[in-house]
């Protein structure tokens, strides 16, 4: 209680890299696969288990040996510290490798409205099949629909006379199995259009049809309307690969269109799923980009997002082909829903729109005046009151509160693009006048030369192997500090050792983001790329989290990124390393300071174990060593990855810090990363006590 009422803060010293947690900081993946194996391992997510120093160094006496020393020096003092800036970590999410549609949009259904084939008819319904053979079911798409905006329908033919017991119909799998669970309720909503009464059984069946999950009778009137039907259906059994499935066995015609199966328990009811957004919400995201990256651009400008076409009512959107990453996404996850999710995470919404240029073709400045007014219209859809032309629209989908939205970046890559600058001055000139507090960003590359346009921020994205970035820690430390600030917008490694997400990986993007915090008075944001991955269509890799249907795991590289959540708004102090491995180290320190938790932190890169002491000066309170912890992400091979089978291989594991204390002396196993997490009592009440 006495901790409780005095409240704590954090320095969080060294984010280092060379290899990382020895004695008093040991808890390495060795360590951890033992004491899991006696069943007394630390997991994430799970009840932690805060092991003793000398549980930890008796673990490792044996195998862990410091073949090199290093000193950081931390100067704490007040007066030379300096704020990182509240936005500086957020995250990115890009309509790629079914991020959303398949993803953490719930939609079970995949090619709801039938028109994914495009508007040509009859076309592909896929992933859509019929129950029944030729002789008994016939279907076809055509322009039927109630919809004007996505016109296509499907039309269902039964010509059996003396159908088979359980009916002839359609089918859909979703994307790649529908994950069904015992007493869940799913919501099914269809359009449906017959001139005789019919009755339609729809279904929740295992993907074979066999074993039948949920069940229920719908009846059709004949009066040749479109009629929207709705079905609560609650499980009874769980199928990690289900479908849903709509049959008859009365001879005639049926029109579907909109289809729809939701679970009932999103994430607070806005249609997120729940697991995925606690991956999210574990992050602290200070903000969020959406929705591309390329997909914003599209291969071909027909094919870009389309904010106007991705709101209002879901069954009248009328979706899109995404072309760059090859597959449609029925944009049920639209604009409104992409502010909702920056709102649900507490992060500032960064909207990223098309400048009239995709990778193909583009709009001669002469002719952008339309795209300027369609961003200028999406700006007022956020941002403006409940009785404005495009805030009434937000106002009736239910949410009368503006969004806030303060960041747009003006176009994805497209600095050397032949129309970009001149499209760019054209968008930037129009929000500055209409939203002067709007910051800006300019596709273009500042940091090492100025720009030649006005920009609040610039891009920065990055994509190499681990060793290159590694060493690209000190990117920014020659940059201008008088120019706009940097917005490392995508950062990951990628390629030769980026495997399917390595731990090696995670390491190299450690280092880089010490680097960013160090420059943190240039660089404003920074987020890795890309965030989300259905491993049934992985068209990027490495990603930060992997899921399925059902299943889903952070890398490395995401459980990299838990141990700088509490970067934002920090006080970083000068950090200085003395060893002749310094070129393998590297390291940042912060204070941060809250109501109820103490941190301090450290980080690691190369092959061998170091003897590493911890010198810190001009420290404003006492270090209480009972309370400070050291966590340790590393395992025993550095290309290490997590997988469905071992979802926690490398995960951070955290331990006693028993021998905290100004002057410390601690061992960081090879390949790591360590943060300490140092309890400092307020001095004012170090006093009291």
């Amino acid at each position: 209680m006495a901790e409780a009422a005095a409240g704590r803060s954090h320095l969080l010293i060294a984010k280092f890299l060379v290899g990382g947690g020895g004695c008093n900081a040991c808890v390495t993946h060795r360590c951890n696969s033992r004491l899991q194996a006696e069943g007394r391992g630390w997991v994430p997510s799970k009840r932690p288990l805060v092991l003793s120093s000398a549980s930890c160094c008796k673990c490792l006496a044996s195998e862990l040996v410091a073949t090199q020393t290093a000193t950081i020096k931390v100067d704490a003092t007040p007066q030379l510290a300096r704020k990182i800036p509240d936005t500086l970590f957020g995250i990115f999410f890009e309509e790629i490798n079914h991020a959303g549609a398949g993803g953490i949009w719930a939609e079970l259904v995949s090619n709801r409205g039938f028109e994914a084939g495009g508007l040509h008819t009859p076309s592909n319904i896929d992933p859509w099949s019929i129950i029944g053979d030729d002789s008994s079911i016939f279907v076809a798409t055509d322009r039927t629909s109630c919809f004007s905006r996505n016109i296509v329908a499907l039309r269902m033919e039964v010509l059996c006379d003396d159908c088979p017991a359980g009916g002839v119909g359609i089918y859909n799998p979703g994307f790649w199995g529908m994950n069904i669970e015992d007493g869940k309720t799913y919501n099914l909503i269809m359009y449906v259009n017959s001139p005789e009464t019919t009755d339609l059984t729809v279904s929740l069946t295992s993907s074979d049809g066999m074993q039948n999950l949920a069940s229920a009778t719908m009846t059709v009137s004949g009066a040749s309307n479109w009629t929207k039907l709705e079905q609560k259906l609650v499980a009874k059994g769980t199928n990690r690969t289900a479908r849903l499935q709509i049959t008859t066995t009365k001879k005639g015609v049926v029109w579907f269109d909109q289809v729809s199966l939701m679970p009932e328990d999103t994430y607070k009811g806005h249609g997120f799923r729940t697991e995925l957004m606690s991956m999210l919400l574990d992050l602290k995201p200070s903000f969020l980009r959406f929705p591309g990256g390329c997909f914003v651009e599209g291969d071909w400008l027909r094919n870009a997002f389309r904010w106007r076409e991705s709101i209002g009512p879901w069954e009248e959107r009328p979706g899109h082909f995404g072309d760059v990453w090859h597959y449609w996404t029925d944009d049920g996850l639209g604009y409104y829903e992409f502010l909702q999710l920056s709102e649900d995470l507490g992060a500032a919404p960064v909207w990223v729109f098309n400048n009239g240029v995709s990778h193909n073709d583009e709009v001669d400045t002469a002719a952008i005046a339309p795209f300027v007014k369609d961003v200028l219209d999406s700006l007022e859809f956020a941002r403006g009151s409940a009785n404005s032309t495009w805030g009434s629209v937000r106002a009736a989908m239910g949410h009368p509160e503006p969004f806030p939205v303060k960041y747009v970046a003006i176009g994805n890559e497209d600095c050397g693009k032949k129309f970009y600058r001149g499209n760019y001055l054209k968008f930037y000139n129009a929000i500055r006048q209409s939203y002067p507090d709007i910051q800006m960003i300019s596709n273009c590359d500042g940091s090492s030369k100025p720009l030649d346009h006005p920009a609040d921020l610039y891009d920065f994205h990055v994509y190499t192997d681990s060793k290159t970035l590694f060493n690209m820690k000190g990117t920014f430390d020659r940059t201008s500090r008088s120019g706009p600030k940097a917005f490392v917008s995508e950062y990951a490694v990628w390629r030769s050792d980026a495997g399917r997400g390595s731990l090696l990986a995670s390491l190299a993007e450690a280092a880089f983001l010490t680097g960013l915090e160090k420059n943190s008075d240039i660089v404003q944001m920074a987020s890795y790329a890309p965030l989300f991955v259905n491993t049934n269509d992985q068209t990027w890799n490495p990603d930060a989290i992997v899921f399925n249907s059902w299943q889903h795991y952070g890398t490395p590289s995401y459980w990299m990124q838990t141990l700088f959540r509490e970067s934002n708004g920090a006080m970083l102090h000068p950090t200085t390393i003395s060893s002749s491995y310094s070129g393998s180290l590297a390291a940042s320190a912060i204070t941060w300071q809250d109501s109820e938790n103490s941190y301090l932190r450290v980080v690691n890169f190369g092959s061998d174990a170091v003897s590493l002491t911890i010198s810190t000066s001009g420290l404003q309170a006492s270090i209480n060593a009972q309370g400070s912890t050291a966590t340790v992400l590393t395992s025993g091979n550095v290309m290490d990855e997590n997988s469905f089978s071992s979802p926690t291989k490398v995960v951070p594991v955290k331990s006693a810090l028993s021998n905290a204390a100004e002057q410390m002396q601690v061992t960081l196993a090879p390949h790591s990363f360590t943060s300490f997490d140092l309890q400092l009592a307020q001095s004012k009440l170090v006093a009291e006590m």
